[in-house]
């Protein structure tokens, strides 16, 4: 069989491909909000229900999801969470209240888990350690692109069709990719389209502790290595879940723009959000290459830095221009995403192949368990205080996120990690 030219770079293409088919079902709900209130008849503090239902499934499943996907191989456990976040997606097009919408949408969260867990290990089994910062960027890019789409794509199907047939498309275009991962995927030692030399550039690539047996769940959850993780991306999460859940809501009720306004302009953070992920991608290899910054720390370097970035959305609430608004929610969706980035790629660094799956669903856990605490403030003040001390204290979590992360790795090199359970 003919054997195709950087094969890695197409099944990150594959992977970014299913992350935006994810994220666009994900966020369709944020785009219709303003419009469902009306017509199903909930307030502001019910929709956060909502929304806390994804967020209780996606938590509760990031471990399972991993786990299972380590179990599995990820061709055959990638198949089933795809098909089976597609049928949820398509059933939101049925719910009749917001206890059937928040119903629905616990399914979806219980089965979009296993989205990041699943591409970090794709990232693990394929490429060599200095490029995995690129290809994580890539493949997170999916989850802004998603996030793009939904907008324009949502709202034209509801203008068009009514908001139940947006969120049945949204839904089911996700099972022509679940077909197109079986029929195309296959790890590096068994896939008959690579070549061998792309096959031993990769695993001469991969920096590898000595032989060892898989380290139970326990091992990974307690060392310090999966806490340097984890705790960064609990800090940064409620960033990246206020806007994907509460910006066309926000925009709505604090600067009055109607749903085609809306369309307009709520995706463009994500746009830059895309820009954040690859360019955090590049960031690492660039800081390697120009000022000798050991592989670790590069990625450390670029966390901080996104983390001072995030001081911009938190300024939200002192601007009365609905441009500069959105400019800052820019700022914010492009420091997020470097620092998402960036902390998803240190699980492919410190973490063997075959662990990869369980470290990025228990961090994805306690990621989602911090975003899934802010949005329930969110529903629960918003009406009362208003958005912008919401927003302001999104830039002091990361800058604590940040801190704990130099913290947690410092004294630490690169084989102390790899080689924990040696």
């Amino acid at each position: 069989m003919k054997t195709v030219k950087n094969l890695r770079w197409w099944i990150i293409a594959l992977v970014c491909a299913g992350t935006i088919l994810n994220y666009l079902a994900r966020n369709s709900l944020a785009v219709l909000a303003p419009e469902l209130r009306h017509v199903l008849n909930f307030s502001t503090q019910q929709y956060s229900y909502i929304v806390a239902a994804f967020q209780i499934g996606y938590t509760i499943m990031q471990p399972v999801c991993g786990i299972i996907v380590d179990l599995l191989g990820l061709r055959i456990g990638f198949t089933l969470f795809a098909a089976l976040w597609s049928a949820a997606g398509v059933m939101h097009g049925f719910a009749t209240g917001w206890l059937t919408l928040g119903a629905m949408r616990g399914l979806l969260g219980l089965f979009e888990a296993a989205a990041i867990p699943s591409g970090m290990k794709a990232v693990a089994e394929w490429f060599p350690d200095r490029q995995k910062s690129v290809a994580v960027g890539y493949f997170n890019a999916g989850t802004s692109l998603g996030a793009v789409l939904a907008p324009p794509v949502v709202i034209f199907f509801s203008l068009r069709f009514g908001w139940q047939t947006a969120f049945i498309v949204t839904g089911a275009v996700g099972f022509i990719w679940a077909a197109a991962w079986y029929a195309l995927y296959r790890a590096p030692g068994a896939h008959p389209r690579i070549s061998e030399g792309e096959r031993a550039f990769i695993m001469e690539g991969q920096h590898r502790p000595v032989a060892r047996g898989k380290a139970s769940t326990r091992e990974v959850v307690t060392s310090r290595r999966f806490w340097a993780i984890a705790l960064p991306r609990f800090f940064a999460e409620p960033a990246w879940q206020t806007f994907s859940f509460w910006i066309p809501l926000y925009l709505a009720t604090e600067r009055h723009m109607d749903l085609k306004q809306i369309a307009a302009f709520a995706w463009l953070p994500f746009v830059a959000a895309d820009l954040g992920g690859i360019l955090g991608g590049y960031l690492s290899p660039f800081l390697m290459r120009h000022f000798r910054l050991p592989l670790l720390w590069s990625r450390v370097a670029g966390v901080v830095l996104g983390a001072f970035m995030m001081i911009g959305p938190a300024c939200i609430g002192f601007v009365a221009s609905t441009y500069m608004a959105i400019a800052l929610f820019c700022v914010g969706g492009f420091a997020h995403q470097m620092i998402s980035a960036l902390v998803n790629t240190l699980a492919a660094d410190v973490f063997d192949p075959r662990e990869v799956g369980t470290a990025s669903g228990f961090a994805g856990m306690a990621a989602w368990t911090g975003g899934l605490s802010f949005s329930l403030v969110v529903g629960a003040l918003a009406d009362k205080v208003g958005y912008g001390p919401l927003f302001a204290s999104l830039g002091a979590f990361d800058l604590i996120g940040a801190a704990l992360l130099v913290w947690l790795i410092r004294g630490q090199s690169r084989s102390d990690y790899k080689l924990a359970h040696a």
